[in-house]
């Protein structure tokens, strides 16, 4: 896709975040947590909340040997993983009961899913769980909203236009503590040598106004224009979308389009 090509949102959401979400976001994050964890030949690896599986398909990709398993809720997100790749192992499961072994895996890793994990001790635990000794995780979650300008922005706008609960999905994508909040809980779920960083990516949006139609087309944020015609709800995307530019630095909407640093925390541990 080129840079200012503007998105077409004319496929499920699953296909659409496989389409667009991915190459812009996901990949990115998914590139930077193997690099940090490094699985190597032979190693089994669990993708856990996996979504259309853009982790275990690059390490994949990247010519891992050995057994890559991701494991996710969503039946939808999963239909498209499965069309992405035949040599990963699809499973439809919970991070809160993983249905393997203690034991089964060499390498665990989380790619922005731990914030929406309703108990996330608990998940952090079943990933220790499954591990062997010595196992290695590896897990990237968003950090407060406030940190990434397109989404704070965003947020901001939603609430503006469409009432103060609006933007409630959009922050639940970010954990609101500190890494030192994080780091502890990975330790209480039975790691050592844990690392949390603070890790800024440059995202790239072909303008803003399609960063806003994805969030309310393609995400769960969709329901909030469920009641407008087609007119109407293009109207209400644009309206929300010159409040949020209007909120950014200028430098960000370089040539009509739209590129922000989005920041995560990215964690590295293992069990000994």
């Amino acid at each position: 896709m080129a840079p200012r090509e503007h998105w077409q949102m004319d496929a499920s959401a699953p296909e659409l975040y496989e389409r667009y979400l991915v190459p812009a976001i996901t990949s990115i994050w998914a590139k930077d947590l193997l690099d940090r964890t490094r699985p190597t030949k032979g190693e089994s690896v669990l993708d856990v909340a996996c979504g259309t599986g853009v982790v275990a398909r690059l390490l994949d990709e990247r010519g891992h040997v050995g057994r890559l398993v991701g494991i996710d809720l969503n039946t939808a997100m999963l239909t498209v993983a499965r069309t992405k790749s035949t040599k990963v192992e699809w499973i439809e499961g919970s991070a809160l009961n993983l249905p393997f072994e203690a034991h089964s895996f060499d390498v665990a890793l989380c790619q922005l899913g731990l914030q929406f994990f309703p108990d996330r001790p608990l998940a952090l635990k079943e990933m220790a769980r499954v591990l062997k000794p010595r196992g290695r995780v590896g897990i990237s979650v968003y950090s407060a909203i406030e940190q990434t300008p397109a989404a704070h922005a965003f947020v901001q706008a939603l609430d503006s236009f469409l009432g103060a609960q609006s933007s409630r999905t959009k922050r639940s994508e970010h954990l609101s503590c500190a890494a030192e909040e994080l780091g502890n809980w990975v330790r209480q779920a039975g790691f050592e040598d844990v690392n949390v960083a603070t890790v800024s990516k440059q995202i790239s949006f072909p303008s803003a106004l399609d960063y806003v139609r994805f969030q309310l087309t393609a995400t769960p944020m969709a329901a909030l224009l469920k009641g407008e015609d087609g007119p109407g709800r293009e109207r209400k995307m644009a309206a929300i979308a010159d409040d949020a530019a209007a909120r950014l630095d200028p430098a960000m909407l370089a040539n009509g389009g739209l590129t922000f640093p989005q920041q995560s925390f990215v964690v590295t541990a293992s069990l000994h």
